[in-house]
């Protein structure tokens, strides 16, 4: 379990953010046409997941365009954006901000949150994710992750460029 703080109170996660160096766990996301997409889909990429509670949230928006900004220069990544959000909400949100560089998931019928650590399990906020980034190697091993210490905060991403530039 992990603490992280939502505007100074504290609240918990499930669990540890999955061990750099283990291969990471399978998942299975909806993407914005109902269809279930798994690491699988992604074989011989490298995989950034921005872990967020909900793009309908001005942090977890910007966390995404940043993403869609520098994605495009990414060589042999992909970067996915995975939230509890409903496929329509991410869909209707990706085109608004006319975000095509980044692909949005949703963990609506899946147990991502809770094999990944991050499903947020007290407060008001109990059901949703804790903002995390993690990457994930072309032979899928973790190579980085971050757990982002205050929710409403962006992820650091000079550590997440800096560690892609690592891989």
């Amino acid at each position: 379990m992990a603490t992280i703080t939502f505007q100074g109170t504290s609240v918990q996660t499930c669990a540890d953010l999955p061990e750099i160096g283990s291969i990471a766990p399978n998942f299975s996301l909806a993407n914005i046409e109902l269809e279930n997409v798994t690491l699988e889909n992604y074989a011989g990429k490298r995989k950034i997941l921005n872990i967020v509670p909900s793009l309908d949230t001005p942090t977890c928006a910007a966390s995404a365009r940043k993403f869609n900004q520098k994605a495009a220069s990414l060589e042999n990544t992909v970067v996915l954006i995975v939230s509890a959000d409903l496929p329509f909400a991410q869909c209707r949100f990706c085109e608004i901000e006319g975000l095509h560089d980044v692909t949005a998931l949703s963990s609506f019928r899946s147990s991502f949150a809770t094999d990944y650590g991050v499903g947020i399990i007290d407060s008001a906020l109990a059901g949703l994710t804790a903002r995390a980034i993690v990457i994930i190697d072309e032979h899928n091993k973790i190579v980085y992750t971050q757990l982002v210490p205050e929710l409403a905060n962006e992820p650091d991403y000079e550590s997440v460029f800096t560690a892609l530039k690592l891989t």
